[in-house]
């Protein structure tokens, strides 16, 4: 069934016939799986988390209703929370048919959901423009460095409706800067008076002028953030060029070295990707942490050092120069380090014998570590795997510690020194800690590999050899946590995070017997 398009997906279209008048009709032919794919990800968040309009869910054979405050039914298929593939493609409000996540979020009348509705528009559009620009399956070879692995996952966060949203990209900057497009990016340098600049671990001679500071800096924020704040203006450098990574505001530069995590002022998905002054002052002590807690692993975890982190004490103008994952595969003996969120694509990571390995080797190592005193935040983005040349899971590499969290209690019970911190780093709660990490690692990373409920159920069910801790229990015994990322976007007055729990797929199946 044709249907009406959305005006973001409108905007896209005009904009596109413009800039790129060839990718036009694939853009027309990718929308019906887009809209599928943002509205399975709403109907996970109306079926699962705790939104303060749903007074009860009903499940039926096959399908669910849920019941609003107003007195309003929604109909749909009984949920699946763990999948990844779109098999929602229709849900009743009251009887009518909605296809298109945004036009049912408006039609909810709940609060600040036109807001998130004209989100949702977004998200569609950019993922149906995402997806447009991809070579067919059949040249989809296996990419041989980290870099393309990355530009290979199109979709964005697996659970999120928001997955594309990238409010203040135009149709051509997301062309020329998003890394599913496969482009370079010419990065510019600000020149900053190093006596006005916070600096942390080693800044390069290659980025210093004299008494100065050279700051990478992507050209959206030069455009959009620094020329308004006059920070950049005529002070703007020719850098030099880049890939960008999944993450889109980190890059690797073209002629190799240091990946370069960028400031970039705008929310994409649900949060401003700045980088915070703390994140900064605290760089290198958590960089030497994280390095001296993945030794007690042997061998089984790297983590990506911090080289350098500088900040002109503003947000909007910091840059952090970060090991690349590629350095701890042995290249020579056809390793290769990918993704775990790219994995999706990857053919040997589809068997359930590989699901297995995997989850044994990720669990194993994460619960270790976290009994240790550290939650990584280890979702598919943060978390990389080392493969053999047959595509056996051998190591993990972790990236990006910005927002691991740290007890200090658990630290001292071990014998490990406590690092110089304070903040929102640091934490003794055990929900904090076990969230931190089932929620990125289990509900997120796992269950997104797996694509299924059963087959995440599988893999779990024969990962053996976990430590035999209470962090093990909870994970083997309890619901899992979940952000409630809807929740989150239709609460703005709220900070931080909110969570919901998500049926445990090992629910009477306890195996603590194989625990150890």
């Amino acid at each position: 069934m044709n249907l009406p398009a959305s005006p973001a997906e409108q905007a896209v279209s005009a904009e596109l016939a413009e800039v790129r008048p060839a990718l036009g009709s694939a853009y027309g032919a990718a929308l019906a799986g887009a809209r599928a794919a943002v509205l399975t990800r709403l109907w996970r968040a109306l079926a699962c988390e705790p939104l303060p309009w749903v007074e009860r869910r009903e499940r039926e054979p096959g399908a669910l209703t849920v019941l609003l405050s107003g007195g309003s039914r929604l109909e749909g298929p009984l949920p699946d929370p763990y999948a990844t593939e779109p098999y929602v493609f229709e849900v009743l409000l009251d009887g009518a048919p909605y296809r298109q996540a945004g036009r049912l979020m408006a039609a909810l009348g709940v609060p600040h959901g036109d807001a998130f509705a004209t989100e949702l528009d977004g998200s569609t559009a950019s993922l149906a423009l995402s997806r447009a620009g991809q070579p067919p399956a059949a040249d989809d070879a296996a990419p041989l460095t980290a870099r393309e692995w990355e530009q290979r996952v199109v979709d964005g966060h697996p659970y999120h409706p928001n997955c594309r949203s990238r409010p203040g990209f135009s149709v051509a900057e997301q062309l020329v800067y998003a890394p599913e497009h496969r482009p370079v990016v010419e990065l510019g340098l600000v020149a900053v008076p190093a006596g006005e600049c916070l600096v942390t671990g080693a800044w390069p001679a290659g980025m210093r002028d004299g008494g100065r500071l050279l700051l990478p800096v992507h050209p959206w924020q030069a455009e959009h953030v620094l020329k308004q704040t006059g920070r950049a203006g005529g002070a703007l450098r020719p850098g030099f060029a880049a890939h960008p990574l999944m993450a889109l505001r980190t890059l690797a530069p073209v002629a190799g070295g240091a990946h370069v995590k960028t400031a970039l002022s705008t929310r994409l998905t649900s949060s401003v990707r700045d980088i915070s002054v703390y994140s900064v002052e605290t760089a290198a002590a958590v960089s030497a942490f994280a390095q001296a807690v993945s030794e007690r692993l042997d061998g089984r975890l790297h983590v990506t050092r911090t080289l350098g982190a500088a900040t002109a004490h503003s947000p909007d103008l910091t840059a952090v120069l970060r090991e690349p994952p590629e350095v701890y595969a042995d290249a020579a003996a056809g390793e290769r380090v990918v993704p775990v969120a790219a994995l999706g694509r990857a053919p040997f990571a589809r068997s359930a014998a590989w699901r297995e390995a995997f989850a044994r080797l990720a669990l194993s190592v994460c619960l270790e570590v976290l009994d240790l005193g550290v939650a990584l935040e280890a979702h598919g983005q943060n978390l990389l795997v080392v493969l053999s040349p047959a595509g056996e899971p051998l190591r993990l590499v972790y990236r990006d510690l910005a927002d691991i969290r740290i007890s200090p209690e658990r630290l001292a019970r071990h014998g490990l020194p406590v690092p110089p911190l304070a903040g929102r780093l640091v934490t003794d709660d055990v929900r904090a800690l076990r969230r931190k990490l089932f929620g990125s690692l289990v509900t997120g990373a796992l269950g997104a590999t797996a694509g299924s409920a059963a087959a995440f159920g599988e893999a779990l069910a024969q990962a053996d050899g976990l430590p035999a801790t209470a962090d093990t229990e909870a994970l083997l015994d309890s619901p899992l946590p979940t952000k409630a990322l809807t929740l989150m976007r239709l609460s703005p007055g709220i900070p931080g995070d909110q969570w919901a729990e998500l049926d445990n797929p090992l629910a009477g199946s306890r195996r603590r017997g194989r625990a150890g």
